[in-house]
């Protein structure tokens, strides 16, 4: 009898939005249980989704490689690492050369690296895919539209997560809706 294992959805979401989402939490005390990352439009992410344009690719690792990659969309950039614990993700890497447009499944991080404890996030990648124009403007069309239902959502039937991000983050959400419109008009004029 084998067991299936089954993988937690990855959230699309912009870089604006995933840049100030800097609260983690668990579920339960198990050691395995997963990390999620609490997004200001009231959702849990594990898993993320994105696409955009990879526009700086360094290998910042001195005994073994451990690569930092910048990939912008239309809000901002986001950033990833990826190292040994990342074979695919470092191997698919080491063949690009930016600019090229990129698709990244992979696990949102956080940390505190100044003494006033700010928190950065990043992403560790999964997976990562070169793709063209057409796909990332039907990943900005149909991330601008789940960060919109997201927004509506928290407004209307708010979850425990949107409760949660409230909580953490306030109840403005009219960046991440200008952000959304405003990818939305720039991936139009991209046509």
């Amino acid at each position: 009898m084998s067991i299936s294992v089954s993988r937690e959805v990855a959230h699309r979401i912009f870089a604006s939005e995933f840049n100030t989402a800097t609260h983690t939490f668990k579920e339960s005390n198990d050691e395995r249980a997963p990390n999620y990352l609490l997004l200001p439009t009231g959702e849990r992410a594990n898993r993320v989704f994105i696409v955009g344009t990879l526009t700086q690719l360094d290998n910042i690792g001195n005994e073994s490689e451990w690569w930092h990659g910048r990939i912008s969309d239309p809000t901002g950039i986001f950033h990833i690492f990826s190292g040994q614990y990342q074979p695919d993700s470092t191997s698919s890497l080491r063949k690009l050369e930016p600019p090229a447009y990129v698709a990244v499944t992979g696990k949102p991080k956080t940390y505190s690296k100044d003494e006033d404890g700010a928190i950065t996030v990043s992403i560790r990648p999964e997976s990562i895919t070169k793709v063209d124009l057409a796909t990332r403007n039907r990943w900005v069309a149909e991330t601008a539209l789940l960060t919109l239902e997201r927004i509506s959502s928290f407004k209307e039937s708010p979850s425990i997560y949107a409760e949660q991000a409230r909580l953490h983050y306030g109840d403005d959400l009219n960046t991440h809706k200008e952000a959304a419109l405003l990818a939305i008009e720039s991936s139009i004029e991209s046509l």
